[in-house]
């Protein structure tokens, strides 16, 4: 959190401790939480999403310890917007799935690697659907059920949105399908609280989406198989207001998509490929 006298650590598990950025909104939350992954007593430290570029949140995290390595989860700028910044205080590489978000010779994340950081075992996921270049980190040894630092593909609260075109309903449910196999671990999502149990949270999810879709089917016998995304948002999410009309827009066009056979998780994840 930031409170009047500055930044604020908060300890969020065994190895990871988080600092607010001050980037509340209708589609950050309270902000960006900004990661520090370490085993206690090590001299470095790992940033996760180093957030906005704001002097005073980029300067805490600096200053924390000596940082080795930058890791973002996706290309939005409420996460990356502060990591060249970063990078410039620290002198410490960035690391993305996209590689337009790479700095100081970091190399683009790639899925089914495992980064040896911090002290810290750090396995990398891709989970594309929020964006298409969205990542995980599972950190098997954080706690007795280990934790996945989930970025925004899910939330302390509330549900996600799919940036469509480029984030897919059919890719974001085979991540789900990819999340639940960690089991019970910790939730460290960059939007919200932490949370206790990632299978029980992606069961909610999954059933979320199915619901949804089966709104949006009724909502096309109604319409019109041919509907216009802006006529089955006003029929779905009729309750939304205006600050995140675009997010449902979006969230409907995936949905569309999907369902008008366009949104098949057919495509290769950050860094893999097709078989």
């Amino acid at each position: 959190m930031t409170s009047a006298s500055g930044p604020v650590l908060q300890r969020s598990s065994a190895l990871t401790q988080f600092i607010l950025a001050p980037n509340p909104g209708p589609m950050s939350l309270d902000g960006t939480n900004s990661y520090l992954l370490q085993t206690p007593g090590h001299p470095s430290l790992v940033i996760v999403d180093p957030g906005p570029l704001d002097e005073t949140h980029l300067n805490a995290l600096a200053s924390a310890g000596v940082v080795e390595l930058i890791l973002v989860t996706h290309r939005h700028a409420d996460h990356t917007a502060g990591a060249g910044r970063l990078h410039a205080l620290t002198g410490a590489p960035v690391r993305a799935a996209d590689p337009n978000h790479c700095h100081g010779g970091g190399e683009p994340l790639v899925h089914g690697e495992v980064i040896h950081a911090a002290g810290v075992e750090i396995a990398v996921l891709a989970t594309p659907g929020h964006t298409s270049d969205s990542v995980c980190f599972h950190l098997p040894a954080d706690g007795h059920n280990g934790s996945v630092l989930t970025g925004d593909t899910v939330l302390g609260r509330g549900t996600t949105v799919l940036d469509y075109p480029d984030g897919t309903l059919g890719d974001y449910l085979a991540s789900l399908d990819r999340l639940e196999a960690l089991g019970p671990a910790t939730v460290l999502p960059a939007h919200g609280p932490v949370l206790p149990s990632l299978e029980a949270i992606v069961r909610d999810y999954r059933t979320h989406r199915q619901e949804r879709l089966a709104q949006i089917r009724a909502a096309l016998d109604r319409l019109g198989q041919d509907a216009a995304v802006g006529e089955v948002a006003d029929a779905v999410y009729s309750d939304v207001g205006p600050s995140v009309r675009r997010a449902a827009e979006l969230s409907v066009a995936a949905q569309l998509d999907y369902l008008r056979g366009g949104g098949i998780a057919d495509r290769p994840g950050p860094g893999e490929t097709v078989g």
